[in-house]
């Protein structure tokens, strides 16, 4: 099925991007709730599962496919359009918009409006440098990051520059097959990353960079075993699960903050414990994949990415009837 921009999709980003959504979650639920996190908690102390496996862990790959989607985008807009980019700032701005109403009205940890402010400064100027400036420079940003302990602006900076220059090398076109070695490699280095994360405290300049670092590389990790796995016969499972929230991932991802705060108003929840965010987690997930997939059968995407092609290409995107009536004739 095509993209919005007219493109082939590329069904493992929706599937990276559907698993991503729901680590997202994960990490967000105690967050947005606002409540009083108890000694079974995560996020705090980084030394559970959670915050070993979680936290962190899964906002390096939507920014990666940020810059992946934003740099094909381009790509297809170049072909389509006489000034592709004064498209793609529409689209930023466009997103800046939603970040900004997100986090005025729902939630103050809205990430949104920050990855439309690093593409703003950092992804659109990027498009006029030849691509192995863009190759150099992610790297660049990702060790500054490490260094600084930033990890919001700088890391995304570098992670978007990164899916970019994948792009532009056609990485993205023929998604190489990682192989079991490379896997289990980044495995053995994630550990006593890790480990070390378990020893430092909150708040420590040791701790933020032992947060980025096993964030890297355990993203890194998940991405690789997800590509293993969608060459195995789980493919269709993995497809079936993931993608309809990957392809929703703009309306999930909005939607899931508001039904957090309705579900912890109606329980009355002022603490949330670990047992919590994961029951959370699940039923908001399960909902958004039944409904995902009950929309994404009449219609060729989610309501809030048919609102921000519309702004994008400024002309009214077709329904699914449309699309289909499009190839017959």
């Amino acid at each position: 099925m095509p993209t919005s921009s007219g493109q082939p999709r590329i069904p493992e980003l929706d599937v990276i991007r559907g698993f991503a959504l729901c680590g997202i979650l994960l990490a967000n639920v105690q967050p947005i709730s606002g409540g009083r996190t108890t000694a079974a908690s995560t996020g705090v102390d980084g030394s559970t599962w959670l915050g070993l496996l979680v936290e962190q862990r899964f906002m390096p790959i939507f920014a990666l496919l940020f810059g992946i989607g934003f740099s094909l985008l381009l790509r297809s807009a170049s072909a389509r359009v006489e000034r592709p980019r004064v498209l793609l700032l529409r689209r930023l701005l466009c997103l800046l918009a939603i970040g900004a109403a997100h986090f005025l009205l729902l939630w103050w940890g809205d990430i949104l409006s920050t990855y439309a402010l690093v593409g703003l400064l950092i992804l659109l100027p990027s498009t006029w440098l030849p691509r192995f400036a863009v190759a150099t420079l992610g790297p660049v940003f990702l060790l500054v990051a490490l260094a600084t302990g930033d990890g919001r602006f700088t890391l995304t900076a570098g992670l978007f520059l990164t899916g970019s220059a994948l792009v532009r090398y056609n990485v993205i076109d023929r998604l190489p097959k990682p192989g079991w070695i490379t896997t289990l490699g980044l495995a053995v280095v994630a550990v006593p990353v890790l480990l070390w994360q378990t020893t430092v405290q909150p708040g420590d300049r040791a701790f933020a960079l032992a947060l980025a670092t096993g964030g890297l590389l355990v993203a890194a990790f998940y991405i690789c075993i997800l590509l293993l796995l969608l060459r195995t016969r789980l493919r269709g499972v993995l497809q079936t699960i993931f993608t309809p929230l990957g392809r929703m991932a703009l309306t999930n991802y909005i939607s899931a903050t508001a039904l957090v705060r309705a579900i912890v108003a109606v329980f009355e929840l002022d603490a949330i414990t670990t047992t919590d965010v994961v029951l959370i987690a699940a039923a908001i997930l399960t909902t958004q994949c039944l409904l995902s997939t009950l929309w994404l059968r009449h219609f060729t995407q989610g309501p809030l990415e048919w609102l921000w092609r519309w702004a994008t290409w400024t002309r009214r995107p077709p329904t699914i009837k449309t699309w289909q009536n499009e190839l017959r004739s």
